[in-house]
């Protein structure tokens, strides 16, 4: 049997209530949300209310049609970059940001949009120095990666609030990592936007991702088509959600969702975050007593992926052994973070990524750290 060491990339294995929950929305609800009156499409109509209410108890938005429903966390992302920012327009990134962020803002700036990067330390944690500077020249959008997908660090994301409230300028916050596993207040934050995934922390399946908007931000959807409300104008409605939801929904996607964040709420999100940064740290301990591996530690830890290097082998070399020799599965490179790598100073390469998640227990982490011992051993790195 696998051992599974990847869930920053996504959770599994999965609560069994999550795949119960989509076999019954397979089996039992059939409608689609939203697009009739018969019984089936309004039972499909409650789940995917009952699932906006949970999620939105858990991030602390008040509002549940504040909730809008996507496909994962870069489709989040893309409505809040493509739909607030216009040409001319300054936003402001920080060193650690995914490709989801970098990608789509490489774009925009051909369109006239100035992209600043904030530096962030050797470890990951944004220089605020820096980041209050450039704020003063009143960009019209901060992004921040609440915590890498990388090395775990947790950004001092009230701080950062504190300098965008002082300029009045909004934060997008990517809580892909965070979302399920760090204690969330959007509302009482000011949080201006946030976009996650399903899939990750939040325990739910692929294919459906969390977007937050505040209701004093007006941003424009990326699409626009059927909604199942105000079907005789031609025009998308203005109101949420289906300001931002054309199209059917993910109704057994949702369902799973919801059944993960039950699972949240039964565990707490305070002891999930608790078992999952004690296993990371078991982790580094064991990899820093190991001769030739260099460790990638955050200055805050808010999550369980944990970064690695080992002297004389590439990352690709070191995961492949691990999973064709002792059956575990981690993941190599670049992660989707390049700009994280350099600010790491990890790139072009990348690392060795070990993320544990709320299914793991200690001894699998010892069992992973023997079994790289092992490893090195055979290339006669012994350790001590």
């Amino acid at each position: 049997m696998t051992l599974y060491l990847d869930n920053a990339a996504t959770t599994f294995p999965k609560p069994a209530g999550v795949r119960e929950a989509m076999v019954q929305a397979l089996e039992e609800l059939g409608g689609s949300p939203g697009r009739a009156g018969h019984r089936l499409a309004r039972e499909a109509s409650a789940a995917v209310f009952s699932c906006r209410v949970k999620v939105a108890r858990l991030l602390g938005v008040s509002d549940p049609r504040r909730i809008v429903f996507t496909k994962n966390a870069t489709e989040g992302i893309n409505i809040v970059l493509k739909g607030w920012l216009r040409p001319g327009d300054g936003v402001i990134i920080s060193g650690m940001e995914h490709n989801a962020v970098v990608r789509p803002l490489r774009r925009l700036s051909l369109a006239g949009v100035q992209v600043r990067t904030v530096p962030c330390d050797p470890r990951g944690e944004i220089d605020l120095e820096a980041l209050a500077e450039e704020l003063s020249k009143v960009p019209r959008l901060m992004v921040l990666n609440h915590a890498s997908n990388v090395n775990g660090a947790l950004q001092p994301l009230a701080s950062v609030l504190e300098l965008c409230r002082a300029k009045g300028v909004p934060l997008l916050l990517d809580a892909a990592q965070t979302a399920g596993i760090q204690p969330l207040d959007l509302e009482a934050w000011g949080v201006g936007m946030m976009a996650c995934s399903g899939h990750k922390a939040l325990l739910g399946p692929p294919g459906v991702g969390i977007l937050y908007i505040r209701p004093d931000l007006d941003v424009l959807p990326l699409m626009d088509g059927g909604t199942g409300s105000r079907s005789e104008e031609d025009a998308q409605p203005d109101f949420f959600p289906d300001r931002h939801e054309s199209g059917t929904l993910n109704l057994p996607g949702i369902a799973g969702l919801a059944a993960g964040i039950d699972f949240i709420t039964d565990r707490g999100v305070s002891e999930l975050c608790r078992h999952e940064i004690e296993l990371a740290r078991i982790l580094e301990g064991g990899l820093e007593e190991m001769p030739g591996i260099t460790v990638y530690k955050p200055g805050k830890r808010g999550t369980g992926a944990v970064s690695f290097n080992v002297a004389g082998m590439n990352p690709e070399s070191v995961a492949h052994l691990l999973d064709e020799l002792f059956q575990i599965a981690v993941r190599p490179g670049l992660h989707c973070a390049p700009l994280a790598h350099r600010t790491l100073m990890t790139f072009p390469e990348g690392t060795v990524r070990v993320s544990p998640g709320f299914s793991n227990s200690l001894e699998e982490m010892r069992s992973f750290l023997d079994s790289l011992g092992s490893l090195l051993s055979r290339r006669g790195q012994a350790p001590r």
